[in-house]
């Protein structure tokens, strides 16, 4: 796992934890609480002694005096939407120094305070905790470079994926728009997204990079099931946005977004409630998801038997545990509190909130990378009133470039929010590095080859669920419908316009490293014969924690 470990993280997991730390203390003759201290003190002894790997930022912020290359949204701009160098430099100095007084002295961008949006939570990069790897003992790759042919070709997919957004999933073999971004990402210089024979097809496009992506419809199957949840039942149908309707496309709202000025501009509903059918219901489902809303769902569904007698659902999968589960053989004991129902219930959210500090370190303390949204700003000064930016030639030879402009009038991202990003760095994804915890969680959890019977997909209206019968219907498994529904999720947020492709695949990376170290702290507390979890990587490596 590329610069995502601690203490070579892989290699450190297949050799994990020997017997459970935890039995010595059902025999009777060692004090509890001594024991249980011994526990603790050893789970923070083996944090303790991992080397903290170096922070290695892209250079852009010390390259531009103007901070053409990072996140300042909120802050005060002039009118090409470049921060002021001071009010950025104080604000990178309070984010530093912890101090709760100097951040509350910022100075922001908009005006008036009643309709000033506020910073999301710099200070949880700073957070420690008691459970997992220090997010310092992470890090993630630098980002690519604003000039970068890579930070081009993110930005080129970006401005396609907004032409996009209405296209239904099941169109993209046969409709224009998808068929030509395919065509133009194909002759990108350093485009990383999946191809097939060097080439990005309507098959490929706008896809993850993860085993089992590329196969059955473009939506994991866990977005679209019913969801048994007890006694209670919900389908997946949700209350989308209108087609057609994109923000920030204006100038002045552009730069008032940039100052931190809320729009108030109410979302335009679509009249039906849909099965996400494509890229616009997307980011309406990752706009205001609880963050491990999709994993949770996914486990619901995993967990809950079929049942025949419920003509409305049919209950859940019913799916087979991870082999490594020391109860799948016991004639006598089921899990619930460890390895059972509760446990798996629960570990989701626990892991979300580590992988959320983790991350939030590298946004705020590390990278601090520009939006999409300011990116797209960029675009428009350099080519409307010939700012003096060097952005690379793949993006500003995009076809996609040319069909923004004749749609709205300018060379501005389209955004599918009214408030456009969130106001925390880009870099790495929040989305997508719980989407990697999550995930990495799940796969611990449940028999990853486990076949998912009965595959479906939205219609392409969206108002009715269809079988797939697609040549792959039959090797849907339980572990790369996973591994789809973390890309699903992250790359929803780059349908919205606000993150670009490395911050998915980066940023999956992160959230395993610390789902998989949170397992290995785990494991030191069991009283059960238990050997490890084995599961496959977002990198296709088979792992046992």
């Amino acid at each position: 796992m590329r610069n995502v470990s601690r203490r070579s993280l892989l290699a450190a997991a297949g050799a994990s934890l020997a017997a459970p730390a935890a039995r010595a203390s059902q025999s009777g003759t060692q004090d509890r609480r001594t024991r249980a201290f011994e526990v603790r003190l050893e789970c923070a002894l083996q944090e303790r002694d991992v080397s903290p790997p170096n922070q290695v930022s892209n250079g852009d912020e010390g390259l531009y005096f103007n901070k053409l290359g990072n996140f300042s949204k909120g802050l005060p701009h002039n009118d090409l939407g470049e921060v002021d160098p001071g009010a950025y430099a104080s604000f990178v100095d309070a984010i530093s120094s912890g101090d709760m007084a100097r951040m509350e002295a910022l100075t922001m961008g908009s005006p008036d305070p009643r309709l000033q949006l506020k910073l999301v939570n710099p200070f949880a990069g700073l957070a420690f905790d008691l459970e997992g790897a220090d997010s310092d003992s992470l890090t993630q790759p630098p980002a690519p470079r604003l000039t970068s042919a890579e930070a081009g070709g993110e930005m080129a997919e970006l401005y396609w994926m907004a032409l996009a957004r209405d296209v239904s999933f099941l169109d993209y073999d046969n409709h224009e728009t998808t068929r030509a971004a395919a065509a133009d990402l194909s002759r990108l210089s350093d485009f990383r997204g999946p191809r097939v024979q060097g080439q990005v097809t309507t098959a490929t496009v706008f896809r993850g990079l993860t085993p089992g992506d590329l196969a059955g419809p473009y939506l994991s199957q866990f977005l679209w099931r019913p969801i048994p949840f007890g006694v209670q039942v919900t389908d997946q149908r949700l209350r989308t946005m209108a087609p057609g309707v994109d923000y920030a496309t204006n100038y002045a709202a552009w730069l008032a977004l940039q100052r931190g000025i809320d729009p108030q501009t109410p979302e335009k509903f679509d009249g039906a409630r849909r099965w996400v059918r494509n890229g616009r219901d997307l980011a309406r489902w990752v706009h205001i998801d609880v963050l491990y809303q999709a994993y949770f769902n996914a486990f619901l569904i995993l967990a809950t038997p079929p049942d025949p007698s419920d003509d409305l659902t049919g209950g859940g999968l019913g799916a087979p545990l991870n082999p490594g589960n020391p109860y799948n053989s016991s004639r006598t004991q089921i899990g619930f509190g460890t390895f059972g129902g509760p446990y798996m219930a629960t570990i989701l959210p626990e892991v979300s909130t580590r992988a959320l500090k983790a991350v939030w370190r590298q946004k705020w303390l590390v990278h601090r990378r520009l939006r999409p949204e300011a990116f797209g700003g960029r675009v428009h000064n350099k080519l409307a009133a010939g700012a003096g930016y060097f952005l690379h030639d793949d993006l500003l030879n995009s076809a996609a470039l040319s069909r923004v402009k004749s749609a709205n009038g300018t060379w501005l991202l389209p955004q599918a929010y009214p408030e456009g990003c969130p106001l925390h760095p880009s870099y790495g994804a929040g989305h997508a590095t719980v989407a990697g915890a999550c995930v990495t969680i799940l796969k611990a959890l449940f028999d990853e080859n486990y076949a998912i019977p009965n595959p479906v997909a939205a219609s392409a209206d969206g108002l009715s669920l269809v079988s797939y019968t697609g040549p792959d219907a039959n090797r849907l498994t339980v572990g790369g419908e996973l591994n789809k529904l973390a890309a699903n999720i992250a790359t929803g947020r780059n349908f919205a316009g606000i993150h670009y492709r490395s911050d998915y695949a980066q940023s999956i990376r992160l959230g395993e490293a610390v789902a998989i170290s949170v397992l290995r702290d785990q494991r030191l507390t069991y009283a059960e014969d238990f050997h490890g979890f084995t599961f496959t990587t977002f990198d296709g490596e088979k792992i046992t924690v």
